[in-house]
């Protein structure tokens, strides 16, 4: 992974992703230039003076694009907001829970974004997914007409975030353009824990996933416009064991993949007591006592204690797909492996390791993330290809 932060991972992390998700190298640069010596004091130190100059580097943008629109230049302006909008997320997730700014900065990413579908005409709506008395908010992003077989309706897959994610990086991550070029829409949603559903709502993780399934395919079947025969369910990093346990439970799921497999995510907690892999965030302990709900160390260990997929994955009868980067610093690849030979009764299994020199080795694979998205639209388009369409 290109360490733009030589000593510090989890700032680096931010940099390549923005630069995999169409992030421009020269604003890049700009953004995080300033605080490279702020980055050396470790992980927490410094976040806020990291958003500070990445929110500078999004602030030029949004001025630049105010003047294309007063133009009409629309096309123009619609890129920077997106890369505005790109800036500002990934300089929020690094921020402390108690951050004052936080939910300010949140929601400033979420309203250049859809400035953004806006200006671009993208085929994107806004949902929001009923929920045990409340509503999970989500992106709708329609397949391309043109490459759904005429008089039939586009398979779906609902992508769900990881610990620290949002529903906006699976936009910027282009995943959901790419499988609406193969004819497959996507449901982008915030689950509890994660995105706006924690942000701005307060709903926090459970491990039985299959609550979240449930609702998400409630939701589904509600649309006319997708086939309820070929739904899908992706989850990236923590999403490697969300949608496999919720496909092991909610039967209305017809294939899922492990976007990076997590398989006993409690076991991973244990590591990080003994400061064992790298963190996916800053102020760590404060950020996962935010997204269950936790009081303290024991309170959150009991909580998340059967978030595991032992006794779970041979419930699995779908087809599932596990990918993982072979050095992957926080989820060891050990895990991939456990989740595939578990996977017994899937009736076509796949483990895809990513190693050098082809690339994609990094957590999620987000070293080469175009690369590793490309190849699991492809394997969903085949395997939805491969299943019965809608009676």
């Amino acid at each position: 992974m290109f360490m733009y932060f030589p000593t510090n991972y989890v700032w680096s992390m931010a940099a390549v992703a923005s630069l995999n998700c169409g992030g421009y190298i020269d604003e890049v640069d700009r953004a995080c230039k300033p605080v490279l010596e702020a980055s050396r004091n470790g992980d927490d130190v410094g976040t806020d003076l990291l958003y500070a100059s990445w929110e500078a580097v999004a602030d030029r943008l949004i001025a630049s694009a105010e003047e294309d629109v007063r133009l009409g230049r629309r096309i123009n302006a619609g890129d920077k907001y997106y890369r505005a909008s790109l800036y500002v997320s990934q300089a929020e997730r690094l921020q402390s829970p108690q951050w004052e700014g936080r939910k300010a900065a949140y929601q400033k990413s979420i309203d250049l974004l859809l400035t953004h579908v806006e200006l671009s005409g993208a085929p994107f709506t806004t949902v929001e997914i009923p929920y045990e008395g409340a509503s999970l908010p989500g992106y709708f992003y329609a397949a391309d007409p043109a490459a759904v077989p005429a008089g039939a309706k586009a398979p779906v897959v609902i992508q769900w975030n990881g610990l620290d994610s949002t529903k906006e990086m699976m936009y910027y991550s282009q995943f959901p353009q790419m499988l609406a070029r193969r004819g497959v829409s996507t449901l982008m949603v915030d689950t509890p824990g994660s995105g706006e559903a924690l942000r701005m709502r307060g709903l926090q993780a459970r491990y039985d996933t299959e609550a979240w399934a449930a609702a998400c395919v409630d939701y589904l079947e509600t649309r006319d416009d997708v086939d309820l025969a070929k739904v899908g369910l992706v989850g990236w990093s923590l999403g490697g064991y969300y949608a496999p346990r919720a496909a092991a439970f909610e039967k209305r799921i017809s294939l899922v993949v492990a976007w990076g497999a997590n398989h006993d995510w409690a076991a991973v907690q244990r590591r990080r007591v003994e400061r064992e892999g790298e963190n996916p965030v800053p102020h760590y302990w404060k950020h996962v006592f935010w997204v269950w709900g936790a009081s303290d160390l024991d309170d959150f260990m009991e909580r998340t204690k059967d978030m595991h997929l032992d006794g779970v994955a041979e419930r699995i009868t779908v087809p599932f797909l596990i990918t993982h980067g072979a050095n992957d610093r926080q989820i060891p690849v050990a895990m991939a492996h456990r989740s595939y030979e578990q996977a017994v009764n899937s009736p076509k299994r796949e483990l895809r390791i990513f190693d050098e020199p082809e690339g994609g080795t990094e957590h999620i694979s987000i070293d080469h993330m175009a690369y590793v998205a490309a190849y699991i639209s492809d394997w969903v388009s085949e395997t939805f290809a491969e299943l019965g369409s809608e009676g």
